[in-house]
C-alpha cells in the first residue's frame, strides 16, 4: 500500500465501491494467474516519487506483460531486461533532442528519483495479455492521482503521449503547469510526432524558467551506475 504523502489526496479512494471490487479482482487474479509487476511492485511509482517531488509526470498505459520487464514505472524495466521498444524510441528522441548517449539499459528509476512520476494509467496486467486489467478500477484511481497533482500549487510538467494519455488533458487546468503532447512513442505511432516532439528539453525549460532545477534526463550505463 501506499505510505508517503500520496496517502493523504488518495486516501478516499480506498473507501469507494469501485476500489472495494478492483481490490478484489485484483487479490483474486494475482492467485490465479501471472500477473505484472510483482504485488510489492504495484504502487513503485508512488513509492519512488513522493507527492511534494514530482515535477514532471510521465503517464503510459498499462505495464509491460512479459516475464522480467514490469517493476511498477511505466516504460521502465529492471536492469538486465532488453529495452522495449517504445522505450528505444523515447531514448533516440533524448539523443536528438538533448544529445544524451543512448545507455545499454532500460531502468529509468533515476528519472523517478529526480521527481518524474512515471505512472501508468493501468497499474496490473494478465501476462500475455495486453490491456487485460483495463476497465476495473484502476483507472478511476490514477484520474485521482492526475487530479491531486493538478491541484499542487506549483510547477509540474505533464507529458502526454498518444491518445489514452491525451484525453487527462480535460483534467488539467492549473496555469501554473505545462501540458505537452505528443503521439505515443510506440513503433507504431513515433514518426506521427513523438521523434522531434523535444519534450525532454521544454520541460527542462519550463523548470528552469520557474527557479527549479533541470531533469539529468542520462541514464548511465548499467556498468556505471545500478
Amino acid at each position: 500500500m501506499i505510505d508517503n504523502d500520496w496517502l493523504e489526496p488518495l486516501s478516499a479512494e480506498f473507501s469507494k465501491p469501485y476500489y472495494a471490487k478492483l481490490y478484489k479482482f485484483v487479490n483474486e487474479e494475482y492467485r490465479t494467474h501471472t500477473i505484472y509487476p510483482k504485488k510489492q511492485d504495484v504502487f513503485a511509482a508512488y513509492d519512488r516519487t513522493p507527492l511534494k517531488d514530482v515535477r514532471v509526470l510521465i503517464l503510459g498505459q498499462d505495464p509491460y506483460h512479459e516475464p522480467g520487464q514490469a517493476h511498477g514505472l511505466c516504460f521502465s524495466v529492471s536492469p538486465g531486461v532488453a529495452i522495449p521498444p517504445s522505450l528505444v524510441n523515447i531514448y533516440k528522441e533524448l539523443h536528438d533532442d538533448l544529445g544524451l548517449y543512448i545507455p545499454d539499459n532500460g531502468y529509468l528509476a533515476k528519472w523517478a528519483d529526480q521527481g518524474v512520476m512515471l505512472l501508468n494509467t493501468v497499474l496490473t496486467v494478465r501476462a500475455h495479455v495486453a490491456f487485460s486489467h483495463r476497465g476495473k478500477g484502476w483507472e478511476q484511481f490514477t484520474d485521482a492521482t492526475i487530479r491531486a497533482l493538478n491541484k499542487q500549487d506549483r510547477p509540474i510538467v505533464f507529458m502526454l503521449w498518444g491518445k489514452p494519455a491525451q484525453q487527462k488533458a480535460a483534467m488539467l487546468d492549473n496555469p501554473k503547469h505545462l501540458v505537452l503532447k505528443a503521439a505515443h512513442p510506440s513503433p507504431l505511432s513515433a514518426h506521427r510526432g513523438f521523434f522531434g516532439c523535444r519534450h525532454f528539453s521544454k520541460a527542462n525549460d519550463f523548470l528552469v524558467s520557474n527557479g527549479l532545477s533541470p531533469i539529468d534526463w542520462q541514464i548511465e550505463q548499467i556498468g556505471e551506475s545500478v
